[in-house]
């Protein structure tokens, strides 16, 4: 099983704070004990990296670059990826779907990933798997 983590999911587990951190610790203890391949892209990182830092602060960026970043593959995108994209984005049209959603999908599609671990409703929305506990 290959399961694509999100950035929703990362920040949940790296902020006690957050409303769904409980919920996301237990599914990603439940991903870690059963081995499952964890996937996610550098643009991800990339957007985890500063919304950790607006709201959380540089001491919090330890923890995610070891204990998160570093159990987890990271796909890198190339100009093919970024351009379909970037076309399913211009061809959705909907104004709160981000580029870093579409990318996902794009790699979840060509990886065939089986799940996604998020919060984020538009990967349900757009048909992919997601992670409950």
């Amino acid at each position: 099983m290959s399961v694509f983590i999100d950035t929703s999911a990362f920040y949940a587990l790296l902020n006690a704070a957050d409303r769904e951190h409980l919920e996301a610790a237990r599914i990603w203890a439940g991903l870690l004990d059963s081995g499952t391949d964890l996937e996610t892209h550098n643009y991800v990182v990339l957007e985890t990296v500063a919304l950790v830092q607006r709201r959380m602060g540089d001491k919090a960026l330890p923890p995610l670059f070891d204990s998160l970043f570093g159990v987890v593959r990271i796909v890198w995108v190339d100009e093919d990826i970024h351009r379909r994209a970037v076309g399913a984005m211009r061809a959705i049209a909907k104004s709160d779907l981000s580029l870093v959603d579409c990318v996902s999908f794009e790699v979840m599609r060509l990886r065939a990933n089986d799940a996604a671990f998020t919060f984020d409703r538009h990967f349900a929305e757009r048909g992919f798997a997601t992670l409950k506990s």
